[in-house]
């Protein structure tokens, strides 16, 4: 998908879901070299494992940051809306897990960070349908970037739904056991959308119908 993207004219138009595949594609290599190395229990596979973990996350919200900004291109007072959103976003999140932090005071744990992730991915989650529905509200026809979104949402999915059902349940093995599979599967459900999006879906522009803008974002804009 990446050669597809490179050899096309609107390569630069599409940096943004390269960019997140070479974030994946990092992770992944450095956490299978440390694991070849030395070995699962290992404290440097620990110590890979979590900082690429905290360095995902970050690249999954401003994955959704760049996606909203493509959509308000053309709408500068909704995006001016929308920015204030995704700041305070993650200034909450950054609170609450902070709270977690306070309690683990002196040292960077694995807690922290798994804390973190978690509420970060469910931030990205809601904000990335809210994104879907700005996208039907406004009558984009960037039809392109509608199935990135969805194709974002089918990966956000799975660590959600692990995590939920982490947390519903007591059965610690069936959570990590099911999340073994659903990861993967909804990694692989994404990269395909996705490709259909890059390869096969022309652009037809960003081009909205201003009258569709809601009045609250009007309002707040102002």
């Amino acid at each position: 998908m990446c050669y597809c993207v490179s050899s096309a004219r609107r390569a630069k138009r599409e940096l943004t879901p390269v960019l997140y595949l070479a974030s994946l594609l990092g992770a992944a290599l450095a956490r299978s070299s440390v694991l070849r190395i030395y070995g699962y229990r290992s404290s440097q596979y620990r110590c890979v494992y979590w900082t690429t973990d905290f360095l995902l996350v970050i690249a999954a919200f401003l994955l959704v940051c760049l996606f909203f900004r493509r959509a308000c291109f053309h709408q500068e007072k909704l995006w001016r809306f929308v920015r204030l959103l995704l700041f305070f976003s993650f200034v909450m999140v950054v609170g609450i897990s902070g709270l977690s932090f306070l309690n683990h005071y002196g040292r960077f744990s694995p807690h922290y960070v798994t804390e973190f992730s978690q509420n970060l991915y469910f931030t990205c989650l809601v904000l990335n349908t809210l994104l879907y529905l700005m996208l039907l509200q406004i009558e984009s026809t960037d039809d392109q970037l509608g199935l990135l979104v969805c194709g974002v949402g089918i990966q956000f999915a799975g660590p959600a739904a692990s995590m939920a059902f982490y947390h519903l349940t007591t059965g610690e093995h069936l959570a990590v056991f099911l999340a073994t599979f659903t990861l993967p599967i909804c990694s692989l459900g994404m990269l395909l959308v996705w490709a259909y999006a890059i390869v096969c879906v022309r652009d037809r522009g960003t081009k909205v119908a201003r009258h569709k803008i809601p009045a609250f974002a009007e309002a707040t804009a102002d």
